[in-house]
């Protein structure tokens, strides 16, 4: 295994693929350098001396430059580096050609999937039920609650039990400190359906806010509606809210004309009282799902795939390891037909000439680089900026400037052209690699994926994060070992191995494309399933980043 590395020729910053200590010797390419300090893995360290003012460069991108003088072999920190991007251009720069990676191995594969009249396949079938505004939350859980038990959703709860044993151990007069979690050794779950699952979501918006806020909901939501992974949806409305019934209504035929699922729709202020709503979309409810059962999983070619590209809790290791092979997968997805969204837009900040080269149709690029101006000054006028994106934990593990963090974010993207940019809600039609603009925060951006089409999410981490997603399954993929193995309830697939040197990224993606079929046609659950995580957080277009 290599100690450090360079990821482009033109670069002068070293990475730690392990701890290196002060006074070790480090040869890489043209450079050799003594460590001035210790260097922890993920950190980078200078391969010649910088100036202040000097730039730094990662992905032969530059990603700072320097706050002081740094010497050769001595560590870059928050202390020494400032945040410096790559300028881009109003049009491209270089002519783009692509090489589509051997997909001959899946060339012929299907997965198992729900088929939709619309022609998508989805890898899940699911009732989805959710409220148009945060008054019908309370209503939306009593259904849940309703439901789950009903169908045989639930079982032993052994954070129940642990609660239970510690009142009990309170009331007997007994220190409760030595009470511990026990597996409950509850009876298999027995569901009712075999087909069908019902998934709840529930959410702050709908009311209060602005009107694009509530019009925007509308959206997302008709997103998730055509999303082929839903069967069909119970709605609650309370009636006075701004997102309206029609609102929705016509958000649906924006994206697909007439919806060919059932929608039923529940009007609190028209019903009454509450216990008449609830019982009147609880029995029509039950009746949609005895018929949504029925569908049964058939064969569908890779190219009904449409994979959401997504990263959170990202360290040094994510732009080396996880996300090449996130963006290797996207192009073997692209090559076959299928279809593959970006999204973090924050996240991108330096990496905009590239992704400009790639995009086939002019218009597009025009629409990327109008969305990423207008993004970048609402947070300048909110008084933040892309420069503040990198989270504390991000900064502790290695990087240090949001270009860096972008440019290995960018990772996820792979190589292949770029054939639609989409706003925020927008849905993805065309086949191949788009971008889709959601802020960088997990859950804002995973709901926006889904909501865009995204029938399955990869999702990588270098520190851990417990995001999932209600209608999509979600697969978290770690970048590095430790972590697969310190959180291995929420880790999918060890990307490590590609920093051990035991993988290649081709290779790697291969094993991360086959666990992608075992999930899509429901042979195995991701961990975010098992674990049921299901966020849901629509993005208020105001700055979230």
């Amino acid at each position: 295994m290599n100690r450090a590395i360079t990821i482009n020729d033109t670069d002068n910053l070293g990475v730690a693929l392990t701890d290196l200590k002060k006074g070790e010797e480090i040869e890489l390419g043209q450079y050799k350098v003594t460590l001035q300090h210790d260097i922890p893995a993920k950190h980078k360290f200078a391969l010649h001396d910088l100036a202040v003012g000097g730039e730094m460069f990662m992905y032969g991108l530059v990603v700072g430059t320097a706050k002081e003088p740094i010497a050769a072999g001595a560590p870059i920190t928050v202390a020494n580096t400032a945040h410096k991007a790559t300028e881009f251009s109003d049009k491209a720069t270089a002519e783009f050609h692509w090489t589509a990676p051997d997909v001959s191995r899946f060339e012929n594969r299907t997965f198992m999937g729900y088929h939709r009249e619309d022609g998508q396949v989805g890898t899940d079938n699911i009732w989805l039920v959710f409220p148009l505004v945060f008054c019908e939350n309370r209503n939306i859980l009593t259904l849940k609650k309703a439901f789950e038990s009903a169908l045989g959703y639930t079982s032993g709860d052994t954070y129940q039990e642990l609660a239970h044993a510690l009142v009990q151990k309170h009331q007997a007069g007994e220190a409760f400190d030595t009470a511990t979690l026990q597996k409950v050794a509850a009876e298999p779950k027995k569901e009712v359906f075999e087909n069908v699952k019902i998934k709840f979501i529930t959410h702050q918006a709908g009311c209060g806010g602005t009107r694009e806020d509530s019009d925007t909901l509308c959206r997302l939501l008709a997103g998730y509606l055509k999303n082929p992974n839903v069967a069909g949806a119970t709605v609650l409305s309370l009636g006075c809210q701004n997102a309206q019934v029609s609102v929705l209504q016509d958000a649906i035929k924006d994206k697909s004309g007439e919806l060919t699922k059932p929608l039923l729709i529940f009007d609190q202020q028209e019903t009454g009282t509450e216990t008449d709503l609830i019982e009147n979309a609880m029995k029509a409810t039950f009746k949609e799902l005895i018929e949504a059962n029925k569908l049964k999983r058939e064969p569908a070619p890779l190219s009904k795939l449409t994979i959401g590209l997504e990263c959170g809790g990202s360290d040094g290791f994510s732009g080396i390891s996880a996300n090449p092979t996130l963006g290797h997968v996207s192009d073997m997805i692209a090559a076959m037909g299928g279809k593959a969204i970006l999204a973090e837009f924050p996240e991108l900040c330096g990496v905009e000439q590239e992704l400009i080269n790639r995009t086939k149709n002019p218009a597009h690029a025009t629409k990327f680089i109008n969305l990423m101006r207008s993004y970048a000054k609402a947070a300048e006028d909110a008084g933040s900026g892309f420069d503040m994106n990198p989270s504390p934990g991000n900064i502790k593990d290695g990087l240090i400037t949001d270009a860096m963090k972008s440019a290995g974010a960018a990772k996820k993207g792979g190589s292949s052209p770029i054939v639609d940019v989409l706003d925020y809600t927008e849905y993805a039609e065309t086949p191949g690699f788009s971008l889709l603009c959601t802020p960088g925060n997990d859950v804002e951006s995973t709901t926006g994926l889904v909501g865009s089409g995204a029938n399955v999410v990869l999702f990588t981490t270098g520190l851990g994060t417990p995001t999932g997603n209600p209608i999509a399954p979600i697969l978290k993929v770690s970048s590095n070992t430790k972590l697969a193995e310190r959180m291995p309830d929420i880790i999918d697939i060890n990307a490590g191995e590609v920093i051990e040197g035991k993988k290649s990224i081709p290779e790697m993606a291969e094993e991360m494309l086959e666990q992608v079929i075992k999930i899509a046609s429901g042979e195995v659950e991701s961990k975010a399933v098992k674990m049921g995580h299901e966020d849901f957080i629509p993005w208020k277009r105001g700055v979230s980043l």
